[in-house]
């Protein structure tokens, strides 16, 4: 019985340390399952953190700007224009056949659209007698004192130079323009038809084959053509 007793006992001590061992054995690989698996979300807690700071940063960086509106040019209009279409190409073909400025020729074309409008006279019947009088030189002055680009003479024409204007008044290109037009006028208004006012202001009045106005007039058939107008338009 006593060594029965001590068998028992030895193997109820061995029982003991194997329940024990095989109980902490347990624990342990309790707490590594635990800090494997906190591990595991602390990462894709920390990776997700990490992208959400970068998709920050990014959008930081990045300066939300609004489209700006594109501004689009109007189409050119007649108004917007210095000159007439048909002045424009005028200047240009005036300026290539008398050698002459087209910057210097602007001001003169714009006074001779001005004047004929003002008056109801084709401005191109005005650049014709240009071209004929004084080939387009302001400065131009004849052996009878006629001056400038239409020519005209001081001394018959002081009414529609004005008070103001000294001996050298029709120097000015514009100003010159405005008289000789007027002087058109009063032509037209005295004798009814364009021929005899063109021969009153060639002072051929008594020319039976009217040689200046032919001539006038055939520069502005010439002008017609380059201003791109249709045979039988504005006369």
């Amino acid at each position: 019985m006593k060594n029965a007793t001590s068998v028992e006992r030895i193997w109820r001590t061995a029982g003991t340390g194997l329940f024990r061992m095989v109980h902490g054995s347990l624990l342990a690989l309790g707490l590594v399952a635990v800090v494997f698996i906190g591990s595991g979300r602390f990462d894709e807690e920390r990776t997700t953190s990490f992208d959400a700071l970068v998709s920050e940063a990014s959008a930081a960086e990045v300066p939300q700007t609004a489209s700006a509106p594109v501004a689009v040019a109007a189409p050119e209009t007649e108004e917007d224009l210095a000159l007439s279409r048909e002045m424009s190409r005028v200047r240009d073909w005036v300026s290539r056949r008398y050698k002459v400025s087209t910057v210097a020729l602007e001001p003169v074309l714009q006074a001779a659209e001005e004047a004929g409008k003002h008056v109801g006279i084709d401005p191109l019947l005005i650049v014709a007698v240009m071209a004929v009088e004084s080939s387009f030189n302001p400065f131009a002055e004849s052996q009878a004192g006629a001056q400038g680009l239409m020519q005209v003479i001081p001394r018959f024409h002081m009414d529609k130079i004005g008070d103001d204007g000294g001996k050298d008044a029709l120097f000015d290109p514009e100003l010159n323009v405005r008289v000789g037009t007027l002087v058109l006028q009063e032509g037209l208004r005295r004798y009814g038809s364009l021929q005899s006012a063109l021969q009153y202001y060639g002072g051929a009045l008594s020319d039976p084959a009217a040689a200046y106005a032919r001539k006038v007039l055939a520069m502005k058939q010439r002008l017609n053509t380059a201003a791109g107008r249709k045979a039988g338009s504005a006369a």
